[in-house]
């Protein structure tokens, strides 16, 4: 279940085909690393990589001045490459490049970060080791060890000599802390290149002086400067002497591909170690001197409110409780311990106020949908052109991650102090201020790593929360969500639909029109900062907002004539967020379906006209990749079928062919407490991200997507009934089990297309989707239009009340393991 699993189970088989940057770049070791010598001083030619005379791998970076070597890059003045379309099979009514074809959300963010990327540094200690604090957040993807990679790579230092940790709040680095859009590795790559090629010139020069040798005859390897003599100094000595006493502008060289030693090979999570030994550290792990555990009784609707507790002195007099206090999102309870808190919650007796969406149900929430799609504008013309016609729609589903909403707050008089797994902690610690009345200046925000977050941990809800209740008791607290707290009250992906049409004549598509039309998406992340936080909610702005996102993020891989895909929101009364890929999963579904539709009534085979009609040769490459790799089109048994689905985005792409059995005897076997359905027996993925910088890291995020790609699509989703979600644990929402994984699952890693890489913490859900809900229309003879396909009464679990709204703790643990 956990979206970054390091290894590949032993019922799936991942491959990285043409990986290693060896295969491309052969290794030598005796390459020198001053960045004087000829072979990094030279400009790069005709292969596309620089202009003559313009190197991409010089640039600025500094050292500052500190009692140790500390550097930082200057990327403030560079820009992105222009995007060029894509060389295209012709095709007979080619489609112009959309919004997010020449520039994403991914690139938006990058130029964001980069006026202040100066202000992410690297240290080198006295033991030799390097510090990198990362501002950006942790929750599993394995960012930190990309990281780690990229700066031991140009720095010429052993793995494990760099300790990367995470960044508190620093409102100076604006737009440059937020965690989201797959963007993490793709904005930093060059800083940290930089700032890391910047300590390895200043070490040889250092070491110059000790040894009385010139720098262009000095060489770095594995954390140490060698003289041709065979002198040796190793980094931890060099540390202080390298320091500066003023900031001081430097121009670096980078590395040359040709020479990477790490970057591109497949390397195990630094903190894999602590992860299996319990040692991590999650927010719940720390220790905060007097911050006890705290949870929260919460309205049995969604955003209800509390009226009058019948029984506060009651609840207060329970063994172990210390405080019981009314906050704006319920009443909460101070205890001993978790299980204390526990039973106070349910003891509680409270009159609940109407909620946000009191009396909602999934009917009603389809029908304000329907009112609120824009119109399709062009229509078949009868005896000239004829139409594929579909209206889709996608259900709630949860953003729940593993580890519950959670935080720790210090709340004083002038100060407060929050620990948390954050992506937007600028914009916790900017409002938590403003909720306290306190300076910014005042609140800190320490980031803590996270146990998965599917765009949850974009919102500070926890943090918040936890820093109104500890100002209310006047005492640190230690907040936890209950699991039912998080299916119920927490933040989901919208309900939505989308309507498409796209007319063909003599087996060409002419228009492609899709209208998606969904419950609001929050926004109220802002890009990052306060500024962009408060545009997102403002009244009219944040249609603005969300139609921005939705333009930055989708893009069409195929050729399909006049192409117009327009998002239009309603209802706000949900607590909703980006949950990974914001948009493009369904989006992404409700074309692959169509494409589908497409090629039976033209008589076409699916694989073919996508790859005709395919706007990137990139995107080709992948499909092609699977469906040779898949054996696209071989003979199945019927109620069997493939299914196949290209997904770009950030600068990435993937392919995806799912295999699928919706024989009877598959979808009736009987599983307690479960529910079973079709089966997805084999996918195969190839990824193409420019420049893989782990390659095993990428599979690993791979194997997560796919696995959310198949909950979405056949078991994952919300009901919504009276103002509330009815699922209140993962025993009732149905994310994919072990059993029902594909046994055969095969990955498989482009070799590089880039000097750089591409976004992939989002990429393979959108692909998952749209391949397996093709398997399934191909397998049951009907395009399906309602996703997950099993959302539909009678439910499969008997629902838990809502008052009490945190159930009793399970006491048949034994007979319910499987």
């Amino acid at each position: 279940m956990i979206n970054t699993s390091e290894e590949p189970g032993a019922r799936h088989r991942a491959t990285a085909k043409g990986t290693p940057m060896a295969r491309r770049h052969p290794v030598r070791d005796d390459h020198p690393t001053s960045g004087t010598g000829d072979r990094t001083a030279r400009t790069e030619g005709a292969d596309g990589a620089d202009a003559p005379g313009v190197s991409r791998r010089r640039f600025l970076g500094y050292v500052l001045a500190a009692p140790t070597l500390t550097v930082a890059a200057q990327l403030g003045a560079e820009a992105l490459a222009p995007r060029q379309a894509a060389a295209a099979v012709p095709a007979l009514v080619p489609s112009l490049p959309g919004p997010a074809e020449l520039l994403d959300l991914n690139e938006l963010l990058t130029l964001a970060a980069l006026p202040t990327s100066h202000l992410i540094t690297i240290r080198l200690e006295a033991d030799g080791t390097a510090h990198l604090a990362l501002p950006r957040a942790e929750v599993g993807q394995g960012i930190t060890t990309s990281s780690a990679m990229i700066v031991a790579e140009e720095l010429d230092l052993p793995l494990d000599k760099v300790r990367v940790t995470l960044a508190d709040a620093r409102p100076e680095l604006l737009f440059n802390q937020l965690t989201g859009g797959s963007n993490t590795t793709y904005s930093t790559y060059r800083p940290l290149r930089v700032a890391a090629a910047v300590a390895r010139g200043r070490l040889l020069k250092a070491a110059s002086l000790v040894l009385g040798e010139a720098v262009g005859t000095l060489t770095t390897k594995a954390g140490a400067v060698l003289s041709p003599a065979g002198a040796l100094l190793g980094y931890g000595e060099l540390a202080v002497k390298a320091a500066a006493v003023s900031d001081t502008a430097v121009a670096v060289t980078l590395k040359d591909p040709d020479r990477f030693r790490i970057i591109g090979t497949g390397q195990r999570r630094v903190d894999a170690l602590a992860a299996v030994t319990g040692r991590k550290k999650f927010a719940m792990d720390l220790q905060v001197p007097d911050a006890l555990p705290t949870m929260v009784c919460r309205p049995p609707t969604i955003n209800g409110t509390v009226r009058s507790v019948a029984n506060l002195a009651e609840v207060r007099a329970l063994p172990g409780i210390t405080d019981v206090v009314t906050v704006s999102t319920g009443v909460a309870v101070r205890g001993r311990t978790f299980g204390q808190c526990i039973d106070a919650v349910r003891a509680l007796r409270v009159d609940w106020g109407p909620g946000t969406a009191e009396g909602a149900s999934d009917a009603t929430v389809l029908a304000k949908l329907r009112r609120a799609e824009l119109p399709l504008v062009v229509p078949p013309l009868p005896l000239l052109t004829k139409a594929v016609d579909a209206r889709f729609t996608f259900h709630f589903a949860s953003n729940a991650a593993l580890e519950t909403n959670c935080a720790i707050a210090d709340v004083r008089e002038d100060s407060a102090e929050i620990w948390g797994s954050l992506k937007a902690p600028i914009v916790a610690q900017e409002q938590i201020a403003l909720k306290l009345g306190l300076p910014v200046s005042a609140v800190r925000v320490h980031v803590t790593e996270g146990g998965g977050s599917f765009g949850r941990k974009l919102f500070h809800d926890a943090a918040h929360e936890a820093a109104e209740i500890s100002r209310a008791m006047g005492k640190p607290v230690k907040l936890m969500w209950h699991r039912t707290d998080d299916f119920r009250q927490g933040r989901t992906h919208p309900m939505s639909t989308s309507r498409v049409r796209a007319t063909y004549t003599l087996g060409e598509v002419l228009t492609y029109e899709q209208r998606h039309t969904s419950v609001a998406t929050d926004f109220g992340h802002g890009i990052g900062e306060v500024l962009t936080a408060g545009v997102a909610q403002l009244p009219v702005a944040d249609l603005t907002f969300s139609e921005t996102m939705f333009q930055l993020t989708q893009i069409s891989p195929y050729h399909l004539g006049v192409t117009t895909q327009l998002l239009a929101e309603t209802d706000k009364g949900f607590n909703t967020g980006s949950m990974r890929n914001i948009y493009s999963p369904n989006v992404r579904c409700a074309q692959e379906l169509v494409m589908d539709e497409l090629a039976r009534r033209m008589g076409q085979d699916g694989y073919a006209l996508r790859r005709r009609l395919m706007k990137d040769p990139r995107a080709r490459a992948v499909l092609d990749k699977v469906a040779e790799v898949g054996e696209w089109g071989r003979s199945m048994p019927a109620g069997t079928a493939q299914g196949i689905a290209v997904h770009t985005e950030y600068h990435s792409v993937v392919a995806m062919l799912a295999e699928i059995d919706c024989r009877p005897e598959t979808t009736g076997r009987k599983i307690p407490g479960a529910v079973t359905g079709p089966r997805v027996t084999k996918v195969v993925c190839a990824v193409d991200v420019g420049l893989a910088v782990n390659p095993r890291g990428l599979e690993a995020q791979m194997m997560g997507g796919i696995s959310d790609g198949i909950a979405v699509t056949l078991t994952s989703g919300l009901h919504l009934r009276d103002g509330h979600f009815l699922e209140g644990s993962w025993d009732q929402y149905f994310y994919t089990r072990q059993w029902n994984t594909p046994p055969e699952l095969e990955i498989i890693v482009m070799p590089p297309t880039g000097d750089k890489p591409g976004g992939a913490g989002e990429l393979a859900v959108a692909g998952a989707m749209a391949a397996v809900a093709c398997a399934y229309g191909r397998a049951t003879g009907t395009m399906p239009t309602v996703f997950p396909v099993n959302h539909a009464d009678p439910l499969a679990f008997t629902p838990l009340p809502t008052v009490p709204p945190v159930p009793a703790s399970p006491t048949d643990g034994r007979d319910r393991a499987l």
